[in-house]
């Protein structure tokens, strides 16, 4: 849903009435803002000019250190000076964190300010599971001739900081190699507290001239540029009163021998991000984390979303390291490669330089090191895995219950019906529309009766009107964002003149979970669940369609103090509403559309208002990767394109790629043409039911996935450079990518037309295609040639994984529960093969306390096992997994009679002469075909054990001779 164009009448009403919406389709670039626009990015953006233009070695940092003082075991404290302001003291602080292999945390800060200011500091008390982590007692710190080294981390890494005290420096290392330079440019600066002095105002030239400060002689002209919004801004018609005047900071942060860089979601760019500054800038403006409310899209820009999750990855073949800058506040990032290293300068408008380097040394760890900080993704419901279907909107009781009858119909699978705006009276969320919904219990109920569930929205503007008990009860409590002048907040959306809660405020967290209460909205069920949209927050009459940043939280805090968290409280609080309410707790599913680092705790989010053509479907496998590789695993776009028609041929390549998002939703705005699946004739009908029943046939693959993720924090979508970190030639692949660590290799087609496609293939394994089994033998560095007509695409399986899957689709997934499965091995070229299948209620909290099933399958080409996952003997993807009863838990015992119901093996070089579990024959069949160790391309062997008597519960074997 969008703050967009044709409506239902009152939707329409109200739009007309504040004239506040575009008649014309397409991103309005003009509302939002460009770094030179805005204040402070236009003051700091400005220092790596000069830099630039300035003489070798004459641009000199004016900050430095003096001694360090021990703060405790594994932190230190250094004052900090500017030259340009001798009076202003500023400190830094290195935290050396005792998790994560040697993550060091920076922070600098004024103090002692004669202001009655002080910097945003809170933002890790949202992203961070522990604000202040625990620190090591094993680094130690070393200070002579102005430098102070840092020794960390395990021994064998070898990491030091050196902190060069004048001018400042900061840089990590590894055995004694540069692998992350703070201030390397000299380009770090951070704008003290002022109050602003009428007398020292210099003659204000025009409107868009900067004017140097002169409260005394020194040139400050390099470091201090002020324009005159320096302490009041204006936009269009509105003003920024900026009671603290000019708080902004910049760094600049280096990455030497790296030639890519990943991340800064979200962003409508490549994975491996392009230049914004140089020679070769790809774009003219820097990467901006602003989150806003913005419709269709540029497919390929800089340009702000939805969400803002500040984190980089640098990569090279020989190491990998990130950087998670804790700044909430509007932040703009330039990119430059060069030839020895990438170098990145990052402005923000307000709060605290808080920064964690994070040491690698490869994808893996920097995953989990991320997964440390910020905590793995939950693991979410199963249910929430399989098909969701939406569209703005479904009209009425019987408009859901047909989409559900005719999915049934249709013979295709669906679990999750979703309700978007329309639902609610006058969009007075949990307010049911009466008219159109008379009964909702009844018709939750006659959906959940197939094992399904419904999704309706709760969006954070709430009505304005005293007779609605959310306002009211809000307004009671005091727990209203606040205007600059104390004064509760009003602004424009979907339902019209809009109040927003302050989630920040303590208060409101025991008030929201009441709300979701089945004693207090009665008319909901454990089938109901949330989706939160226009948390950026968008406010249709507000600047860049959001809210001032004026604006007053909780503990005096501005809105530019917090704005890219806002979203995540939304979602934070409403996921924990969903999980009070119920005894046992259940999983909670909140879909959000805001979100910011941490935010993958409470659950999904998509990536907005897409558009449905060919563009933005190529663009959408990049943007998801960016989210993956930043924990943020649960997402997916809307398949089809949320504006347009698509043709048929675009809406199955659209299907074929969102079944291989792990948030698989079709989705479409209220002036689309209804396009559920089954509407369509044959063949495309076909096409449409055969990828979303694949879809729930690898339920089992992406539920292994999602399990991972949530032990590691490893990605679901893995680009290929994380699966292959010594391979160039796929450091800049972002058009294909492994499923978890199931070996499936996916790659969307998306050009019109497209018969063939091709698929990059890194490492010298053989690959079969999942659905013909056509073997391509093993050869590194190759690129495939597939036959891709509408009907098929690229899936392969590497040589090496057993792939679990559940071939017997039903109505919904939870109802395929008890069913069989079916292993499919395809070996490797050394003939061995492994692979795993985690198994839980997929709905409770009882995995926490060992109600599971997690099995490890293994084929050596003597026999093929299935042993037990503990954490008897953990490795690092099983840190913190409560160790279970493999056969005797609740769960095991409830599935003990789950079989394997056929195994197929590819890529045998010879027939075997038997094959016995438990001493006994079992069937099978052979035909012969392409063996995984051999040269040749062609149809794999093929071995299919039918019905071998084995189970998903206890070990076995099976053995061959």
């Amino acid at each position: 849903m969008r703050s967009s164009l044709s409506l239902s009448p009152l939707s329409l009403l109200v739009v007309l009435s504040l004239v506040l919406l575009p008649i014309t389709m397409g991103v309005k670039e003009e509302d939002f803002k460009k770094c030179s626009q805005s204040s402070f990015c236009r003051r700091l953006r400005s220092i790596a000019n000069k830099q630039e233009s300035a003489p070798s070695d004459t641009f000199t940092s004016p900050y430095s250190l003096s001694s360090p003082q021990a703060i405790q075991d594994g932190a230190w404290k250094w004052p900090l000076r500017s030259s340009l302001y001798p009076e202003i003291k500023f400190e830094l602080r290195a935290d050396v964190l005792a998790e994560g292999d040697g993550i060091i945390r920076l922070r600098i800060d004024e103090i002692g300010s004669t202001t009655p200011f002080k910097r945003y500091n809170e933002t890790a008390r949202w992203a961070l599971l522990d604000t202040n982590p625990p620190l090591s007692s094993s680094a130690t710190v070393k200070t002579t001739s102005g430098k102070s080294v840092i020794s960390y981390g395990p021994s064998s890494s070898k990491l030091s900081l050196e902190i060069q005290h004048s001018p400042l420096k900061i840089t990590q290392l590894r055995n004694g190699k540069p692998e992350i330079v703070f201030n390397e440019r000299s380009l770090f600066h951070m704008e003290h507290f002022r109050i602003k002095d009428v007398e020292k105002t210099e003659e204000i030239l025009s409107e868009s001239e900067q004017v140097v400060l002169k409260g005394d002689e020194q040139d400050r002209s390099w470091f201090e540029e002020s324009d005159i919004d320096a302490f009041e801004e204006t936009w269009k018609k509105w003003k920024d009163s900026k009671p603290k005047g000019p708080e902004g900071f910049s760094l600049d942060l280096t990455f030497p021998g790296v030639k890519h860089v990943y991340g800064l979601p979200e962003h409508a760019s490549p994975l491996s991000l392009p230049d914004t500054s140089g020679p070769n800038a790809h774009y003219s403006d820097p990467y901006r984390l602003y989150n806003v409310d913005i419709f269709e899209y540029l497919a390929d820009s800089p340009m702000s979303l939805y969400g803002a999750i500040p984190l980089l990855h640098a990569h090279a073949s020989d190491h990998s390291v990130g950087v998670l800058n804790l700044v909430a506040s509007d932040t703009f990032v330039d990119v430059r490669h060069d030839s020895d290293a990438v170098r990145t300068h990052w402005v923000s408008e307000s709060g605290i330089l808080d920064v964690l380097l994070l040491p690698g040394p490869k994808p893996q760890q920097l995953f989990e090191q991320y997964a440390v900080l910020t905590g793995p993704t939950s693991l979410p419901p199963q249910w929430s895995t399989a098909y969701h279907q939406c569209r703005w909107n479904y009209n009425d009781e019987d408009d859901v219950l047909q989409v559900d009858r005719k999915f049934d119909e249709a013979d295709i699978p669906l679990d999750v019906t979703w309700l978007d705006i329309e639902y609610a009276e006058e969009h007075r969320y949990f307010d049911w529309n009466n008219r159109f919904f008379p009964d909702p219990v009844k018709m939750i109920d006659a959906v959940a009766s197939k094992g399904r569930k419904m999704v309706a929205i709760i969006d954070p503007h709430i009505k304005k009107t005293d007779s609605f008990r959310i306002y009211s009860d809000a307004k009671d409590l005091d727990v209203l964002i606040k205007k600059a002048d104390g004064n509760n907040f009003e602004g424009w959306c979907w339902t019209g003149s809009s109040v927003w809660v302050d989630f920040f405020n303590e208060k409101s967290w025991t008030w929201w979970t009441k709300m979701f209460d089945f004693r207090t909205w009665k008319d909901s069920t454990n089938a109901l669940f949330i989706w939160n949209d226009m948390n950026e927050p968008s406010v249709f009459d507000g600047p860049e369609i959001s809210m001032p940043r004026d604006n007053i939280h909780a503990g005096g805090w501005e809105h530019r103090d917090v704005h890219n968290i806002n979203g995540m409280m939304f979602h934070n609080q409403t996921a924990h509403a969903l999980i009070a309410r119920e005894t046992p707790a259940k999983r909670p599913f909140v879909l959000s559309r805001s979100f910011f680092a941490g935010s993958h705790r409470y659950g999904a989010i998509w990536t907005g208002d897409n558009l449905g053509d060919w563009e933005h479907l190529a663009g959408e496998t990049a943007m998801l990767l960016s989210n993956n590789i930043a924990g943020m695993v649960f997402s997916g776009a809307d398949v089809g394109g949320f504006f347009g028609n698509p043709t048929p041929e675009l809406l199955v390549r659209w299907y074929q790629a969102g079944a291989f998002m792990p948030f698989f939703r079709a989705h479409a705005h209220i002036d689309t043409k209804r396009r559920e699946p089954y509407l369509f004739d044959e063949p495309i009908r076909g096409y449409l039911r055969d990828i979303i029943r694949l879809r729930y046939q690898l339920l089992p693959v992406w539920y292994n996935a999602f399990h991972d993720s949530s032990l590691t924090g490893v990605p679901i979508m893995r680009p290929q450079y994380a699966v292959f970190p010594e391979d160039e030639q796929g450091f800049a692949i972002d058009d294909q990518y492994y499923i978890g660590d199931s070996g499936l290799l996916f790659k969307p087609v998306v050009q019109e037309g497209a018969e063939t496609s091709q698929v990059y293939i890194s490492d010298a394994q053989p690959y079969y295609n999942y659905f013909t089994h056509h073997l391509y033998p093993a050869h590194a560095h190759q690129t495939l040639t597939l036959s891709t007509p509408l009907s098929t695409f690229p899936l392969l399986i590497q040589g090496g994984s057993i792939v679990p899957s559940r071939q017997r689709v039903r109505r919904s997934s939870p109802l395929m529960w008890q069913d069989p499965f079916t292993l499919t091995i395809a070996l490797s070229k050394e003939g061995k093969a492994s692979g795993q299948l985690y198994l839980d209620d997929g709905v409770s909290y009882g995995y926490e306390q060992g109600e599971y099933i997690w099995r490890r399958f293994h084929f050596d080409g003597k026999s093929l096992t299935s042993t037990s996952k503990t954490n008897t003997a953990p490795s690092s993807e099983e840190k913190g997994v409560v160790s279970y009863d493999a056969e005797n838990n609740n769960w095991a015992q409830a599935v003990s009679h789950v079989n394997i119901e056929s195994i197929t093996i590819l890529g045998l070089a010879n027939k075997p002469k038997s094959i016995k579990v438990g001493g006994q024959e079992v069937d099978w069949v052979y035909e012969n075909g392409v063996a995984s160790n051999g040269k040749k391309e062609g149809e794999s062997s093929l071995l299919k054990i039918k019905n071998p008597g084995v189970g998903v519960v206890g070990d076995w074997e099976i053995t061959f001779s």
